[in-house]
Formats: C-alpha cells, sequence, structure tokens
C-alpha cells in the first residue's frame, strides 16, 4: 500500500491547515487540549460544528446529494489528522457519525428531508438510545417496548449509560414490538423528536473522572410517531447491525492516537526518570513507548483499508471488529503510559482544571490535568459500540467461518 500524499492529497492538507489557522479560535482550540473524555465541552464542541458547517465540512463522510462533503477515504483522514494536531475540539457527532448513514439508507424520502440537513447544520443534535440495564453487550435482550397506539408507539422502559442525553435534543432509539420469535426479530429501530417529550426523565451518571457524559433514561408512556420509525416494524436489527459498524470504525483511529503518543513524550521530557535525567531518556519506558507507536502503525493499515471501503459504499464490515478491538486496547495501553510517566502529579482530583477559562494554580502540571481523566473515561473504550469480546466473536463467524 502506497501512502505517499499525492499533489493533491498535498494540496487539500495545506487548505485544511489554513482553514484550521483562520478559524479555531484560542478558547476553541484550549476545549480540543482540555477534552478528558469523549467528547469536548458540548458548547464549545457546537460552535466548531457550526464553523465547519459553514465551509461545508461538518459531515465530512456524506455524499454531497445530502449534504455532505463527498471527500476520499485519504482526505478524511488527512482532515481528522489536521483537526487533532491543531487542537479543534471533539464535536458530540452522534448525528453525523452513527444515526445519520441510517437514514440515508432507511429512511422515507421525508425522513430525510426533515432530519439530515439539520443534523449537517448542527440545529439537531442526536443521543443513542441502545444500552440497557442488564443488556449491554447483550443488545438483543432488551426490554423496553413500544406498543403501537393508532399513530403512536407508547414506549416504557428504560435505557443507560446514554451519552450526552443531558444536550441532546433527539434521540435515536431500539425498542421492542414484538415477543415473538428470536429476540432480535421484535426490535424496531425508533427516532424520538424531543428529550423534552412527556414522560422521559434524564438522570446523571457522574463518571469517575467527575464528568457528567452519561446518562439513565427512563420512559413513561413516551409517545413518538409510527413515522418516526426507520425501516419497518421488527427490523430494526438490521437497522442497528448497520449503525454499529459505523460506530465501531467509521470515524479515524489513529490520529487521535498519534496525538496521543505526542501528549505522552511531551509528559516524559519533563517528569524526571527513577534514577537520573528525564523519563523520555529512561530505556524501558522509551522501549515500551516505541513498541505502542509501532501498534499504532499497524493499526493504521487497518484504517486505511476501512476508509477506502467506506469511501467506496463498502461496508466494513468485521473490519471494523478488528480495528474496534486495536484502537479500543491501544488507547487504554496509552493512558496507561501517560498516568505512569505523571507518576504521583496523576492522583489529585481537579476537574475544575479542565473547565474553559480556568486559570488558577493546579497540583497536577497544565501538560498533564487530562492523564487521568483520559485513563478512567477510556477504561470504557472496550465496552461500549459492543464490547471487545463480541468484536472477537463477530470476527469469529464472519472471517474465521468458526
Amino acid at each position: 500500500m502506497d501512502l505517499a500524499l499525492s499533489p493533491q492529497d498535498l494540496a487539500f492538507r495545506d487548505e485544511v491547515r489554513r482553514f484550521l489557522d483562520d478559524n479555531l479560535s484560542e478558547d476553541l482550540r484550549e476545549a480540543g487540549r482540555k477534552t478528558g473524555g469523549v467528547f469536548a465541552d458540548f458548547a464549545a464542541g457546537l460552535r466548531w460544528h457550526k464553523v465547519l458547517a459553514k465551509r461545508g465540512w461538518s459531515a465530512p463522510t456524506w455524499p454531497r446529494e445530502h449534504g455532505g462533503t463527498g471527500w476520499s477515504a485519504t482526505q478524511r483522514y488527512i482532515f481528522a489528522r489536521e483537526c487533532i494536531a491543531a487542537d479543534a475540539p471533539r464535536i458530540f457527532s452522534m448525528g453525523v457519525r452513527m444515526v445519520g448513514p441510517v437514514i440515508m439508507k432507511f429512511g422515507t424520502p421525508e425522513q430525510k428531508a426533515k432530519y439530515l440537513p439539520k443534523i449537517v447544520s448542527g440545529d439537531l443534535v442526536f443521543c443513542q438510545g441502545y444500552s440497557e440495564p442488564g443488556s449491554g453487550s447483550d443488545l438483543a435482550s432488551l426490554k423496553t417496548r413500544a406498543m403501537r397506539d393508532g399513530d403512536d408507539y407508547v414506549i416504557n422502559g428504560t435505557k443507560i449509560w446514554t451519552t450526552g442525553a443531558h444536550i441532546a435534543d433527539h434521540m435515536f432509539c431500539l425498542v421492542r414490538t414484538s415477543t415473538e420469535g428470536k429476540p432480535q426479530d421484535g426490535i424496531s429501530f425508533v427516532l424520538i423528536d424531543s428529550m423534552q417529550t412527556p414522560g422521559l426523565t434524564v438522570k446523571p451518571i457522574m463518571t469517575l473522572a467527575g464528568d457528567h457524559e452519561v446518562n439513565q433514561v427512563f420512559f413513561d408512556n413516551v409517545r413518538t410517531p409510527v413515522a418516526n420509525r426507520i425501516g419497518p416494524e421488527n427490523a430494526g436489527w438490521t437497522v442497528a447491525k448497520y449503525l454499529l459498524e459505523f460506530e465501531r470504525g467509521g470515524d479515524a483511529y489513529t490520529p487521535n492516537l498519534y496525538a496521543r503518543i505526542e501528549d505522552i513524550r511531551r509528559i516524559a521530557r519533563e517528569e524526571a526518570a527513577d534514577g537520573s535525567g528525564r523519563l523520555a531518556g529512561e530505556r524501558s519506558f522509551a522501549e515500551r513507548l516505541a513498541e505502542t507507536e509501532m501498534e499504532i502503525q499497524a493499526l493504521e493499515m487497518i484504517e486505511m483499508q476501512v476508509l477506502s471501503d467506506l469511501s467506496r459504499g463498502k461496508n466494513p464490515g468485521a473490519a471494523s471488529s478488528a480495528m474496534k478491538i486495536r484502537g479500543s486496547e491501544t488507547l487504554q495501553k496509552l493512558d496507561h503510559l501517560g498516568v505512569e510517566a505523571l507518576a504521583w502529579y496523576a492522583a489529585p482530583f481537579e476537574p475544575e482544571a479542565r473547565m474553559l477559562g480556568h486559570n488558577q494554580p493546579t497540583v497536577t502540571p497544565d501538560y498533564g490535568v487530562t492523564a487521568m481523566p483520559l485513563y478512567n473515561n477510556n477504561r470504557a473504550a472496550s465496552i461500549y459500540a459492543g464490547s471487545n469480546e463480541i468484536q472477537r466473536n463477530i470476527i469469529a463467524k464472519a472471517v474465521l467461518g468458526l
């Protein structure tokens, strides 16, 4: 595989860099640098989304006919890498990244017209209602029911680990519409047009890092129109599997991993080794860092293949599972190295240090304030979007025929 950039790609990279230089304000860069979880400060991320939308760059993976960029896999990769290198904030992207592609494939013309333009513009913010207590990796066992009542579904049950439910205004949700046949056969995929719908309650769950990213959502006779169902009734399992391919493999992993390894090198250049000198010069630590970088380079080869498939309209399939496994485990390895490099400076609990505009003295040096929050929050990386054990089962069946 030839990874050298063509003259056209180099010109595109330079265009992206000029755009970032001109449009990334210092407070937006601060939001990017201080991200200790999955997404940056929501208000900052939404501002950046709208800046990108104005340029026509808010949906890098979408085709032009739906408001996307129509970029090649290489262009998307370049864009992701340059944004991370410039400390652009991570956008709350469940609309663009997940439900948008589902609506494109399974939605009616009316649904496409209603939702897609507003997802691109940032005027609709979706959260994902999949996991339930007792039905995480075993998603087919979900129990949230949707009973048909005229032109509506009436929903009762609960969802958990719902990222961003407290700031989203819409939800895409898996509900049980039948108890006959296999568990997978009775699931439907529906949209809820307002998180303020009567009977819908959002309760916060605080993470170990002290962040409010996830929630539990309760449904007590919540109504949503049957017209908000995506795909046929009881065919939601097919829709859900399609969406999960994008959740597991639709974004570039390695730009973030390369940025994280540079963060750790920065820490290691500042922190002292056990003996003398700086940690960056300690052979054992340097070797482990180099081994992790080689793992990132190997993952990049898988990523290039997945992005190439997506650019040709081909589903990533089991390759997205391989990328999800390696991406999440390599991320956790980097998080471990980051905390180890900081040593006792990783211990203080200072969530206020990651607030935009915070300028008070902290125990942890500025270059390390996200190390422990990332370590804590990314413990979930090998569980969310389908646990890595589930991903290995997918590979065993789809690739090895076991």
